[in-house]
């Protein structure tokens, strides 16, 4: 059981593989592109909350209040007592290139405190924005110049604004759909295993019922359950071992059968070779006797090759056959057979189409079963007719016709009636009769009709008629 389940465990992760990276992926793809969208969302947040403060400032610059100022340190100090920055975001201001004031609050990293940062911005005489790199993530910054009249520029504005602050809460959304994707992986793991292993354990037990099945033991079967395709996959495989299991015992019955139907006279030659002396009279019925176990070894192994070849497609060669004339040509054929009163029951004006030799053979092997069953003086009849769109081929005989227990199973391959010795015949001819009337897609049956005696009728269907 566990190399049985090896495979079907390794089928199974290798599904829910594959629909886990293709779910993987897209979660990737979807927390990366979002990512994306809320970082260019952050750095606009930023640029407008920047462009947002120098509008207030240059406003606050040309009201007539800034006007009483002479000097950048008042009217700086001045803005910045008035202007509460929020969380994400502080000002500061240059005097003579050094930092003069800082706005309310508490900033998430004081640039006016980093040398290179005020150096950088102290000297600026025109409005400049750009981008710094800080402990608190990426800031940007905008520099307004202050000049008061036409003195020159001594005092810049810093607005700072820090882009992490701001994108915060869209990290925060990310994250969480990131945890929300991972989670949803691990549930969708769990529901592709349940349902991978529902969908395959119709395909794990036909695999199962496939290894179980020894060459003994074909009766094994599949239970169905549902109409999917996974169930008519199992009805196939069933339907399949029905037909292996009929093979089977079929073949196992005639290998058997043959087997000790040929075993017999090879028995009978060797025993009457290993006893045969030296007189010539003994030689001679010995002789006699091994050449006739010969024959019908010979019989056997004829009437073996023509069942062999009636499943093949070849075994019929089709052309146009006259009943009227088949059923002639088989009683003069017949009539040397044995002193039997022999006749023509009826026959049909009708052209068919069928293996006009294959017939001959059929109802051949009739007449002789028939010969067999009767004695001299008993009336054998050979007939055909049309009816109701069939055509009907028969052979009765007037002799002691054919018990109701052995109706069905002297078709059967090596099947005698209960009466009939061992050494008249095989048991094959029956079954060849069968055979060539299933290949034209007909049968054989035993009629029952008034009197003593047997009929056999082979039943054609209408499509061999012209």
């Amino acid at each position: 059981m566990a190399r049985l389940r090896r495979p079907v465990i390794s089928a199974r992760l290798r599904i829910i593989s594959w629909m886990l990276s293709v779910l993987a992926l897209a979660l990737v793809t979807v927390v990366f592109v979002t990512w994306q969208v809320l970082a260019a969302r952050a750095d606009s947040s930023a640029d407008d909350e920047l462009s947002h403060e120098a509008a207030k400032f240059r406003s606050y610059a040309a009201s007539p209040a800034a006007a009483a100022f002479t000097t950048p340190e008042r009217l700086l100090e001045h803005w910045l007592q008035l202007n509460l920055p929020n969380d994400s975001e502080t000002f500061f201001s240059t005097v003579d290139g050094r930092p003069f004031r800082r706005g309310h609050g508490k900033p998430p990293v004081r640039l006016d405190l980093d040398p290179a940062f005020v150096q950088r911005v102290a000297g600026v005489t025109e409005p400049e924005y750009g981008w710094t790199s800080t402990s608190a993530g990426r800031v940007r910054y905008g520099v307004l110049p202050v000049r008061i009249g036409s003195q020159p520029v001594r005092g810049q504005l810093v607005i700072l604004e820090f882009r992490d602050v701001l994108a915060k809460p869209s990290q925060e959304a990310a994250r969480a759909l990131a945890v929300v994707g991972a989670v949803t992986l691990a549930l969708a793991a769990g529901a592709c295993w349940l349902v991978t292993g529902r969908v395959l354990a119709p395909i794990r037990q036909l695999r199962s019922t496939a290894e179980q099945i020894g060459g003994s033991d074909l009766r094994r079967r599949i239970e169905v359950v549902g109409t999917d395709d996974v169930a008519q996959l199992a009805r196939t495989f069933n339907t399949m071992l029905d037909r292996l299991e009929v093979a089977f015992v079929a073949q196992r019955e005639f290998a058997d059968n043959a087997g000790h139907e040929l075993r017999t006279p090879i028995t009978v030659i060797r025993g009457h070779l290993e006893l045969m002396g030296d007189d010539p009279a003994d030689r001679a019925e010995t002789k006699t006797l091994v050449l006739d176990e010969l024959a019908r070894m010979n019989r056997l192994v004829d009437d073996l090759l023509v069942l062999a070849r009636s499943d093949r497609p070849d075994f019929l060669a089709p052309s146009e056959v006259n009943l009227t004339e088949l059923v002639v040509e088989v009683v003069a054929k017949a009539r040397p057979l044995a002193d039997r009163v022999w006749r023509v029951d009826e026959t049909a004006d009708a052209v068919i189409v069928a293996d006009g030799q294959r017939l001959t053979q059929a109802l051949m092997q009739l007449v002789a079963n028939a010969v067999r069953h009767t004695e001299d003086g008993d009336r054998i009849a050979v007939g055909s007719r049309v009816e109701a769109g069939r055509v009907l081929l028969w052979v009765a005989d007037s002799g002691a016709g054919v018990k109701a227990a052995d109706a069905e199973r002297i078709f059967e391959r090596f099947a005698r009636g209960d009466d009939q010795p061992r050494t008249d015949g095989a048991g094959l001819g029956l079954s060849i009769v069968r055979s060539i009337a299933r290949a034209h897609g007909g049968d054989v049956r035993l009629a029952s009709q008034h009197g003593p005696g047997a009929r056999f009728e082979l039943i054609l269907p209408e499509g061999v008629l012209r």
